[in-house]
């Protein structure tokens, strides 16, 4: 099976997939982290698939950066003190937004899933297709991370975890760069190449 992970440096998901015996690559602007520079594209992902031929990819996970589209943004979108809109802001919510939308509506893979925090009204997003928790697939973290699948089942826990820690503030604090925050958890990573699996 041909897999891309869109917008993916720390290749947790595209090592569990290379672990399977699949041609998995990861794709991102940055240089990766995850040790496999053989494994990874650095390119803009959406000039990368104009160049392969319609359904090259059997899978696509795409993890569009949640910068101007998640809810806990908002309250950079209002200057505090005047309260007017912060345009700049709100212009480069668009641009997220249509990179988010190019993999939402890409008609050339069958099996395309969309990962992202719970985002804000204001962006317009359609609806997701499953929330899902770190600690339902072995990790002991609570951070909500919302799906949107086409042509793929729902995942299901795999190893839930009862003794349960915040991501936030802790995991936040811990974490500070946005690079370290927006990684992959390697259950969830382990269960969608388990699970996703043609």
């Amino acid at each position: 099976m041909r897999v891309l992970i869109a917008c993916e440096e720390s290749q947790r998901i595209t090592t569990e997939y290379r672990k399977r015996g699949h041609l998995a690559f990861s794709c991102d602007l940055k240089d990766c982290s995850g040790g496999f520079p053989e494994w990874h594209l650095k390119c803009d992902v959406i000039e990368h698939l104009k160049t392969v031929e319609p359904f090259y990819y059997d899978l696509i996970i795409a993890h569009p950066p949640c910068t101007y589209l998640s809810v806990a943004g908002a309250c950079n979108f209002f200057n505090k003190t005047t309260g007017q809109r912060n345009e700049e802001r709100y212009a480069k919510q668009r641009e997220a937004v249509n990179f988010f939308m190019f993999f939402y509506n890409y008609p050339y893979c069958k099996r395309i899933c969309i990962e992202n925090p719970r985002p804000i009204k204001s962006a317009g997003l359609p609806p997701h297709s499953q929330v899902i928790q770190p600690y339902d697939f072995g990790d002991e973290w609570s951070k909500q991370t919302l799906l949107w699948l086409k042509g793929l089942p729902l995942l299901f826990p795999s190893v839930m975890v009862l003794n349960r820690r915040s991501a936030a503030p802790s995991w936040v604090a811990a974490n500070r760069s946005p690079e370290k925050r927006s990684k992959t958890f390697p259950g969830i990573a382990k269960a969608m190449a388990q699970q996703w699996n043609f």
